[in-house]
């Protein structure tokens, strides 16, 4: 990798009169709150960095971030590959995760309705495990599309306006939902906030947090043709978070993020990568938005909005917490990378898995889980290599990319006041 002058940059040093440009780049400190674990472990693309790394002027983290965050690139259309490594048996792949994680604590689908296998989150918890090809298209804030491109077969997930479509070509079956109308940042969200490119995922990693990030500019890279900045973020400050550096290369003519690397903090191979290994910024074509059911096709139809599914048990990616620390049942234990993910009452299990699919999960939960105790009662313990979750018997969750230790520990804090 080419090297460049290395830039620290300390996102407090800006916040007492440093200017605006600083306290717009201190917005972008990580915070890691886990909100569930499907959320937290699918849409993340590992790019294939081109060849020979280039020359290009130095930079601080600082400009760098300023630029990122100035860009005006809305348009995209590209392939992008998700390889997921977080140590899951092969077994949980396809409707198996989506059985196992899709009820416990995990955000609802878009449409809530998981007996539907065009359903959002019935297709798209098959990234937790292994490798896929998408081809994504966006043309501003509420234009995208997103295709999971399988052997013979293709997912599609269209987002037009507050229209959204989901087809399974498997199945033959479609989606529809119509969402609320939505401003500012929030209508920046993808469908089912996915982060389905490294924009996305930058986004959803470089939010509003503590301060709790050193972020410096280390070295350039080649991604999908594009010459680009390596900006890395290191936890600060944070005892029991499991990552231990997240690296984004950003394109260094439109400032857009072309590639996110998560590294664990136990070391070897990177858990999550997300990157283009082929982008262009052109406007797509306005039909690529378009959806019409072809005939004899079943549609299921999904609420008249967003998050107002029956049975969902948490919060979606990025949904906003109150200064209280809830959103919705949920409470957020912690700050930025120690943050831990608590849902009341989850249930377990997902009830739309129906039968057989409750049997095989039950069959993956004795298999991959290992049966715990404390303060708390009993439970059992998933432990990944960077999201772990605790599912107590009373039916409580807690999640996070933290250690193991720490969520029985918290469980056991919670137990011993009562809550």
């Amino acid at each position: 990798m080419a090297r460049i002058q290395p830039a620290q940059y300390d996102p407090h040093e800006d916040e007492g009169g440093g200017g605006g440009r600083g306290r717009r780049a201190a917005r972008y400190a990580v915070p890691v709150a886990v909100v569930g674990v499907a959320a937290a472990t699918i849409g993340l693309v590992p790019a294939l960095a081109d060849s020979g790394d280039p020359s290009l002027p130095s930079i601080t983290a600082q400009q760098l971030l300023a630029d990122m965050m100035g860009s005006k690139v809305q348009a995209v259309d590209g392939t992008v590959k998700v390889t997921t490594d977080l140590g899951l048996p092969s077994a949980l792949s396809g409707g198996a995760a989506g059985s196992l994680f899709g009820g416990a604590g995990a955000p609802g689908t878009a449409g809530g309705d998981r007996t539907s296998p065009a359903a959002p989150q019935a297709r798209l918890t098959q990234l937790l495990v292994g490798t896929h090809t998408l081809h994504v298209s966006a043309d501003g804030p509420d234009k995208q599309k997103v295709s999971l491109i399988e052997p013979a077969a293709e997912y599609s997930l269209i987002r037009n306006g507050t229209q959204l479509w989901a087809y399974d070509s498997r199945s033959d079956q479609a989606y529809h939902q119509t969402l609320p109308a939505q401003r500012g940042q929030e209508q920046r969200r993808t469908p089912e906030n996915l982060p389905a490119t490294p924009q996305d995922a930058a986004r959803q990693f470089l939010k509003a947090a503590d301060g709790t990030a050193s972020i410096t500019v280390d070295g350039t890279a080649r991604v999908a043709g594009h010459s680009a900045y390596e900006l890395v973020v290191r936890p600060r400050h944070a005892d029991t978070t499991t990552v231990g550096a997240i690296r984004v290369a950003v394109d260094a003519r439109t400032w857009v993020p072309l590639k996110v690397t998560v590294d664990p903090r136990g070391g070897g191979k990177a858990v999550f990568d997300i990157g283009y290994t082929k982008v262009g910024f052109a406007e797509p074509a306005a039909s690529t938005f378009d959806f019409t059911p072809p005939k004899g096709v079943k549609v299921t139809e999904g609420p008249g909005h967003a998050g107002h599914a029956a049975g969902q048990a948490g919060p979606r990616a990025g949904q906003e917490m109150r200064p209280d620390g809830r959103t919705g049942g949920t409470t957020v234990i912690g700050k930025g990378w120690d943050s831990i993910v608590v849902v009341k009452k989850a249930g377990g299990l997902p009830s739309g898995a129906g039968h057989n699919g409750k049997d095989r999960a039950n069959g993956l939960l004795n298999d991959f889980g290992k049966r715990v105790s404390g303060g708390f009662g009993s439970g059992t313990l998933f432990h990944t290599r960077l999201v772990n979750v605790l599912m107590t018997d009373n039916g409580t969750v807690y999640a996070g990319a933290v250690t193991q230790s720490a969520l029985t520990d918290a469980a056991d804090a919670a137990a011993a006041a009562g809550k």
